[in-house]
């Protein structure tokens, strides 16, 4: 039981004795006590009043002396500010908390509560490498299912990989066209680099073939396209010619993108993709043969890039063979009469009464489209696992996908529909600002990741920190360890809702809010362990004397971790997690570096007492375990040398 909720309990106690009122532990409203007043922690007595009958500070004198009578052990003293009960914890009760967990690599696990999680993230599309958007994805997912795990959940680590569609087909056409037979052997690139390579080749191709009907479109010729769409171009390019929207240049430029993507999609060459995208359907063999070479390489590359990430999977799930499953879903809707055909036989459902909009489903040349995959994924993961939350890791674009796939597996009767949540973080930037991957204008997360272990390599050595008890392998360890780190931290530190900005340079600032900085504290108690010696005998020693401040300071900060973990998984936000390690490692290192006249207060080599050397090898101890864990959440490691 933590110090919250044996203060709650102690409360409740209170109460029920002085009034004689039944208050369950979440009517007791519980704050750290802010730094100008004495004390740790603070209870809000003020909706007590109403059974008390009695001023504020009344009741907190009352309840406060009641305590500390029957809680010796627990509370040492109290003091009223108006309504706020300022409450000290005895220093028993930290010294007691520390001998039982000073030595635990395990702090703030809980025990298994026999629910099941599953968390999918990555879901990359095997048309590109993994960029520095999927990294976001890749670490909040990692993260946010260690976490689910140390609350006590058991998770499933799934990844869905989008290897069919029209994106696919077009690194497959603009291959056939252009490659000449290249292959990751014979080129030595890296296949998903390859793949990538033809699928930006494509956009520069359509781009080409758009700008040619562009052109005649401006021109009232639209000669490329059917009497509906040339209605609705023929408003657009009427509009571009009104005064007041060639003031406008926002109006301008959405009629313009407009033009754009319908220009785009009657370009020969994509004509093309949409009939490959047919002829993979119908299982045509040429086809499906050059897809499968094509994924074959693809997955290699995603395979080395999660290993240098440090990232993997219990469950992988393939769009190919789920997207049926959704069809099947398809026509079991038809049949219930959930979903209905239009004319040219395109299958939708009508969401607007629920205040939503008509959602395509099935094109009407019989083609899946995202959402009919991910309602056959949706049912097979249920199939299979019956799960109690299905959590999909997926950026804040597509937050209107998952409210209308819910409601949608709601319609349809499936079992899953409830579990369903979508966990929406914000895009990442770069200081110049947004990538692009049709422009090809992304950051690769390969090259990303030789940014960063080559950045923490040149950090490290501009340090001058003495190196030369490394061996060349230790120091690539090392690098790889910072480098990685600073990169995963500077991702997470961010509350995932919110959009950032990613900069390389200050995610691995020594002195700052980074992984780094965290990292360094951590090995510095490792070395203070190894100056130290032997730490045997620890495990029968209570310290019994009084702690002194930032003594005191770090326990209870270490103490706080399981609440932290909790909010974590509560929040969905290893944000919370991140913050917290920081806010540890300062507070560590603030116990490290006070001095009384050029004495170190808190020395352990040099501690006043064997009692005190004990003690704050106990403490540091439990930091470094404490700190190791916080991290290892986040899927970063800690060095044992820095």
């Amino acid at each position: 039981m933590s110090v919250v909720q044996s203060i709650r309990t102690a409360a409740v106690a209170a109460i029920q004795s002085l009034y004689g009122q039944q208050v369950t532990e979440a009517d007791i409203a519980i704050n750290t006590t802010k730094p100008e007043f004495e004390g740790e922690y603070t209870i809000v007595v003020f909706s007590f009043t109403k059974f008390s009958r009695q001023k504020p500070e009344e009741t907190a004198q009352r309840i406060g002396e009641y305590l500390t009578t029957h809680n010796p052990e627990l509370i040492a003293r109290f003091n009223v500010v108006k309504g706020f009960l300022n409450l000290s914890i005895n220093d028993t009760y930290w010294t007691k908390f520390l001998h039982q967990h000073y030595s635990d690599v395990n702090i703030g696990l809980q025990p298994a509560n026999g629910k099941k999680i599953m968390v999918e993230y990555s879901s990359p599309n095997t048309n590109k490498p993994l960029h520095l958007g999927h990294l976001r994805n890749n670490f909040l997912g990692y993260s946010i299912a260690e976490i689910m795990k140390a609350n006590g959940y058991e998770v499933i680590k799934a990844n869905l990989v989008n290897d069919r569609g029209i994106h696919i087909c077009k690194s497959m056409l603009a291959w056939q066209m252009f490659a000449h037979g290249d292959t990751p052997q014979s080129t030595g690139i890296k296949g998903d680099h390859l793949v990538g390579d033809y699928y930006v080749k494509f956009e520069s191709v359509v781009k080409e073939q758009a700008e040619i009907i562009i052109d005649r479109v401006l021109e009232n010729d639209f000669r490329d396209f059917e009497s509906a769409d040339t209605e609705k171009l023929e408003k657009l390019v009427t509009a571009l010619h009104k005064p007041e929207v060639k003031e406008d240049k926002e109006k301008t430029a959405k009629i313009m993108d407009d033009i754009k993507e319908m220009s785009r999609n009657k370009t020969e060459i994509m004509q093309q993709a949409k009939i490959m995208l047919q002829q993979w359907e119908a299982g045509n063999h040429e086809v499906r043969e050059l897809w499968a070479t094509m994924n074959g390489w693809v997955y290699e590359g995603f395979d080395e890039t999660y290993k240098r990430l440090g990232i993997d999977f219990d469950q992988m799930y393939y769009e190919s063979e789920t997207y049926l499953l959704g069809k099947n879903l398809v026509a079991e809707g038809l049949e219930k009469g959930v979903l209905f055909k239009k004319e040219d036989n395109s299958v939708w459902i009508d969401l607007t009464a629920d205040g939503l909009d008509q959602k395509l489903l099935l094109r009407g040349d019989g083609t899946s489209v995202y959402m009919t995959q991910d309602m056959g994924t949706a049912r097979l993961k249920y199939e299979q696992y019956q799960m109690d939350q299905s959590v999909y890791v997926v950026a804040d674009e597509q937050n209107y996908h998952f409210k209308v796939l819910q409601l949608i597996m709601e319609k349809l009767g499936e079992p899953s529909a409830k579990g369903i949540h979508h966990l929406s973080y914000g895009m990442v930037e770069l200081p110049h600002g947004r990538m692009k991957s049709r422009e090809g204008t992304v950051v690769d997360a390969d090259d990303m990741i030789t940014e960063m272990v080559s950045t923490a390599a040149e950090k490290t050595k501009q340090s001058g920190k003495n190196l030369d008890s490394f061996s060349d392998e230790q120091l690539a360890e090392l690098y790889n360890t910072v480098g990685l780190g600073a990169m995963k931290f500077f991702l997470l530190r961010v509350d995932p809702k919110k959009k950032m900005i990613f900069n390389p340079e200050e995610s691995i600032d020594l002195h700052g809010f980074t992984a780094p900085f965290i990292q360094y504290a951590y090995a510095r108690i490792k070395s203070i362990l190894r100056d130290a010696g032997s730490v045997e005998g620890l495990e029968s020693y209570t310290y019994e004397g009084e702690l002194l401040p930032l003594e005191k300071e770090l326990i209870i900060l270490n103490e706080q971790f399981p609440g932290i973990l909790a909010d974590a998984y509560r929040e969905l936000s290893p944000s919370v997690i991140a913050n917290y390690a920081f806010q540890l490692a300062q507070l560590f290192n603030s116990f490290y570096a006070e001095k009384v006249e050029g004495v170190p207060t808190y020395s352990i080599i040099r501690a006043t007492s064997e009692e005190k050397k004990k003690l704050r090898l106990q403490i540091i101890l439990l930091t470094a375990h404490t700190i190791a864990q916080s991290m290892r959440l986040l899927g970063i490691r800690v060095p044992e040398r820095m």
